[in-house]
Formats: C-alpha cells, structure tokens, sequence
C-alpha cells in the first residue's frame, strides 16, 4: 500500500475542521498510519517548501504554515497520493469542484485548508520530514475487506 502525507494547515485547524476532514479522508477508504497536532518551525516549513524558493508566494507560505498548529497526517491505501489530492481538490478554494475538501470549505486562494504529497516520492522525503519511523503504525482494520476487493493477490 501506498503512503501519502497530508498536513491540515493551520486555517483548518482554527476553523475547526480538522474533524470534517479527517472523516473524508476515512470515509474514502484511507488509513491513518501516523497522525499529530504540531507547529511547524520556519526551517521545517523551509524544508518542505523547497521546490518554491525564489517564487512570490514562499515567504507568505511560510509565514501562514508557522503561524499555528497544524495536523500532520500519513494516510495510507492502494494510490494514496492520487485519491487524497482528488480529495482535496484544486489549490485554490473558489476554483475547486464542490464535493472537494477545498470546494467546500474554501473561499482564500492564499489560505487552503491542507497540503498533500504530488507524488509517491515526494511523500517518502515529506514523511520522514515530520515523522520518526516509530511514529507510523502497521494494523489492520477490520473493515479493510469490504474497502478492497481482490482477485486472488491483485487489488480491484
């Protein structure tokens, strides 16, 4: 299975939703493998945002995911990285198709609810960012078998 890291920026968790969005994620079939409320320290915000240094939004990215707590999560299921994004939606809360984590709960086009991997490598760097490997659990769910269905070892 495939891991992903998913962090609810600090607007979620002051608005209150961190609970909203856990549940979608969950609802779709995701697991959580590692989760904490954290703040983020500027070079931690910096290492993260690497990819965006020298663009015009990376100071005003780092000072929002600094400025309160935010959840880290490692959400975990068959194309992780893939579903939570569809999950989340566009970048930008008025842009986003409603159903979306952003198209429901997003109107800033600075403040975006969550940040999740763009791919399967990226949320193997950021996972070890904000996570000791004691930190993320191997379990599993009982309803796991009602959420894939197989063919012998593939998932369908």
């Amino acid at each position: 299975m495939e891991q992903t890291l998913v962090i609810l920026k600090p607007d979620a968790v002051q608005r209150g939703l961190v609970g909203a969005i856990v549940a979608r994620f969950e609802a779709k079939g995701l697991k959580l493998a590692g989760m904490k409320l954290m703040r983020i320290s500027r070079e931690l915000a910096e290492r993260n945002y690497a990819v965006h240094r020298g663009k015009d939004f990376y100071e005003p990215l780092l000072a929002f995911m600094t400025a309160g707590p935010v959840v880290a999560m490692v959400l975990e299921g068959n194309d992780a990285v893939r579903v939570a994004r569809a999950l989340m939606g566009s970048t930008f809360g008025p842009d986003a198709q409603p159903g979306t984590i952003r198209g429901d709960f997003g109107l800033s086009k600075r403040y975006n609810l969550v940040h999740g991997s763009d791919s399967a490598a990226s949320a193997q760097q950021e996972i070890a960012l904000f996570f000791a490997p004691g930190e993320i659990l191997e379990y599993q769910r009982a309803g796991d078998a009602w959420t894939y269905a197989r063919r012998d070892s593939e998932l369908i």
